[in-house]
């Protein structure tokens, strides 16, 4: 039997159609079909494609008050934990206050006397004459101190020394009457001035001061202040509130001269007594 030659047409389309083929059959055998399971129940299989979620550590609110330790420790699979205890910090006290406010009896009688409202012996009667005599006495010009701006004052530690001479030590008392008021410059504070047992007289005291460091300074030098004004109404040195008394002492006691001040040498005029060097932080202008 002898073959037919085949048509030069139909050899070239053979030609054509074989690299398509060959690319099919390519692409199928690198395709993956995957095996189907049989399920007698015929549900779908679940979906087995799983993502391993990551565990987060647990963490410690960090306290609006405080902040934080970090203590870490070796856990046994090698890892470490992380423990944060929270530590209490201070309050600013120029912000919060001192929180002193004074003690409130519930019951006060005559043995307990609540010196935070009350005016007990309030003008009651005069003191003795020895101790109106040492309260009214003429205060010592030597003892006068004078500021650099002019005014002249009485350190508050001689208003101490002529309270005890007058009552003796533990015949007064200063009582708070309000609990410390405390600004961004100024911590302030009523009191009561209390002699053998009766009100004598209420101020308040004032102190500046210039950091938060320096408010319980302040504290101190505003109870000072409030005794100071306390004693006028008891009639200590009360020379240094009369205007011609203070004239006369400047002119024999004091002078004023012209200084540089060392570290920033601005120059200007202040007050010292008489028996006084200019001291730090000026030095005289020649």
């Amino acid at each position: 039997m002898s073959l037919r030659p085949v048509p030069r047409a139909l050899r070239a389309s053979l030609q054509v159609l074989r690299p398509s083929i060959s690319i099919q059959q390519t692409r199928s055998l690198t395709r993956t079909t995957p095996t189907p399971q049989f399920n007698p129940t015929g549900a779908s299989p679940p979906n087995r494609t799983t993502t391993p979620n990551k565990a987060t550590p647990p963490t410690t609110p960090t306290p609006s008050n405080g902040y934080r330790n970090t203590n870490t420790t070796n856990s046994a699979n090698g890892t470490n934990n992380t423990v944060e205890t929270p530590i209490k910090r201070t309050e600013n006290i120029s912000k919060t206050g001192l929180s002193d406010q004074p003690l409130e009896l519930d019951d006060p009688t005559a043995d307990r006397i609540d010196w935070t409202r009350s005016f007990h012996g309030l003008s009651a009667a005069p003191f003795p004459k020895e101790a109106a005599d040492i309260l009214l006495a003429e205060v010592n010009p030597d003892e006068v101190e004078i500021k650099p701006d002019g005014i002249v004052y009485l350190p508050e530690i001689k208003y101490r020394r002529i309270l005890n001479r007058a009552f003796g030590p533990g015949g007064w008392g200063l009582v708070p009457r309000s609990e410390s008021i405390v600004t961004p410059k100024t911590v302030t504070r009523e009191y009561a001035l209390v002699c053998n047992g009766r009100l004598v007289s209420v101020a308040r005291g004032e102190q500046d001061y210039f950091s938060p460091d320096g408010i319980p300074t302040a504290t101190e030098g505003c109870r000072s202040n409030a005794l100071v004004r306390c004693c006028k109404d008891l009639g200590i040195a009360s020379e240094l509130w009369d205007p011609r008394w203070i004239r006369r002492y400047r002119a024999q006691y004091t002078r004023e001269v012209f200084v540089e001040h060392i570290v920033n040498k601005r120059k200007s005029k202040i007050w010292i007594r008489k028996d006084d060097p200019v001291s730090y932080p000026w030095k005289e202008s020649k």
